[in-house]
């Protein structure tokens, strides 16, 4: 029965993990670029206002840093559940 709860909490924080990346894509992606955009219309960045930043690049350079955030978070996870490849 051990091997059972080990297995649920891996997956727990597995899915723990998956809920806040979504949340901070989501927040970046649709929360920063539509919005919030017309707040942070006056903040310029490389010739344009930071709120079309984060529509047009923004989004996609947080969606890479968390895949790698995530791969690093899942290699931790695997190791702490005895899981690692």
């Amino acid at each position: 029965m051990a091997d059972k709860s080990s297995s649920n909490a891996y997956w727990a924080a597995n899915i723990k993990l998956i809920k806040i990346s979504l949340a901070v894509w989501f927040i970046a992606s649709f929360g920063f670029g539509i919005l919030l955009r017309p707040m942070l219309a006056g903040i310029k960045v490389g010739g344009t206002d930071l709120g079309f930043w984060f529509a047009q690049q923004g989004s996609i350079l947080v969606f890479l840093v968390l895949i790698f955030v995530y791969a690093w978070r899942m290699n931790t996870l695997d190791r702490e559940h005895g899981v690692e490849e």
